[in-house]
């Protein structure tokens, strides 16, 4: 019988490993201890992740109440103690404005626009709040930088919150801090929001990197806005067309604004490969093709990134120089 349950048991490294996924917390103390690991959006919160502590001006409030309520007591002081019992009951009341300045408030989404490595990048938070009271005071901090903000009533609130980056890839956007200490600032009330949500950093762009390899294709007519004397092709409009480029017999057909395309010829095709530069190490590699993609994208050039896993191009545009930073991040 013993060596039948002896047998169930997992190895001991599995044991392990099963109890430092699961800490020995009591099941009393459990409901009471915050998420640990990041949340998926959206985030609420509520009363059992909302702390409260006094600030040292509402432990200098407390003191001075409890000294004056005992010389009422010993002095049988009648006015003095309903005096304290005025400024007892305004303290409870910040308390509780406070935890409800908190309560009920949802981070609903988080994004970001890619940033090179080394750049700042600011995070747009979106928040909004249940109920139909306003939340004034609200101060949202992370890493020493902070903003304050307030909640009207039914209404929402964006953020931009910037954090440095020292690395490229998926960077988590980490924990931030909520607090509120109004009214009166007798009381700190807080938590803590850790959204599971990683914004891209692109590599950074290498200063001073050697010239790159030599043109890997010949010249090809590639399209461009504005006038000439073949059109190519038909696309949408976009901001920044010039009228003159818009075809207006075939927009009236289709009922929308079509814009039509040249084409000139381009330069050389510039060919550029991750395993060309095995010598170097990948952070090293992904902020030099980096670096050689903005000055051919500058340059007006038509490229193509190999990397291990895809190719990218022959193309030209901030479209395919976006692609190709992504590539670049994301490759371990």
């Amino acid at each position: 019988m013993a060596n039948r349950f002896a047998r169930a048991r997992p190895p001991s490294t599995e044991r392990d490993a099963l109890s430092h996924e699961r800490p020995r917390i009591p099941h009393l103390l459990r409901r009471f201890v915050r998420p640990r690991g990041p949340e998926p959006l959206p985030i609420a919160l509520h009363r059992r992740r909302i702390y409260v502590l006094p600030t040292p001006f509402g432990l200098f409030f407390a003191s001075l109440l409890a000294t004056m309520t005992l010389g009422g007591l010993n002095y049988s002081n009648n006015p003095a103690l309903i005096l304290c019992f005025l400024m007892l009951s305004v303290m409870l009341s910040a308390l509780l404005r406070g935890y409800l300045n908190l309560s009920g408030v949802r981070l609903v989404s988080l994004d970001a626009a890619p940033v090179h490595a080394g750049s700042p990048q600011p995070l747009h938070l979106h928040f909004s709040a249940e109920g139909n009271r306003p939340r004034e005071g609200l101060v949202l901090e992370q890493g020493g930088r902070r903003t304050a903000f307030s909640l009207a009533t039914g209404e929402t609130a964006q953020l931009e919150l910037a954090r440095g980056t020292q690395r490229r890839g998926l960077l988590a956007a980490g924990r931030f801090k909520l607090s509120c200490r109004q009214p009166l600032g007798l009381f700190e009330v807080w938590s803590w929001l850790h959204p599971e949500a990683a914004p891209l950093v692109w590599p950074a762009l290498e200063k001073d990197p050697p010239p790159p390899p030599g043109s890997g294709g010949r010249s090809r007519p590639q399209p461009r806005r504005g006038d000439g004397e073949e059109p190519i092709a038909l696309r949408d409009w976009r901001q920044g067309d010039s009228t003159r480029q818009i075809a207006w017999k075939h927009s009236a057909r289709l009922d929308r604004l079509l814009v039509r395309e040249y084409e000139q010829p381009a330069g050389d095709e510039r060919l550029l490969s991750w395993d060309a530069l095995a010598p170097l190490d990948s952070e090293a590699r992904a902020r030099r093709l980096a670096r050689w993609l903005a000055d051919a994208e500058r340059a007006g050039e038509s490229t193509t990134l190999h990397m291990p896993s895809q190719r990218l191009g022959p193309a030209q545009g901030q479209a395919h120089l976006h692609a190709c930073f992504r590539a670049l991040a994301l490759e371990p």
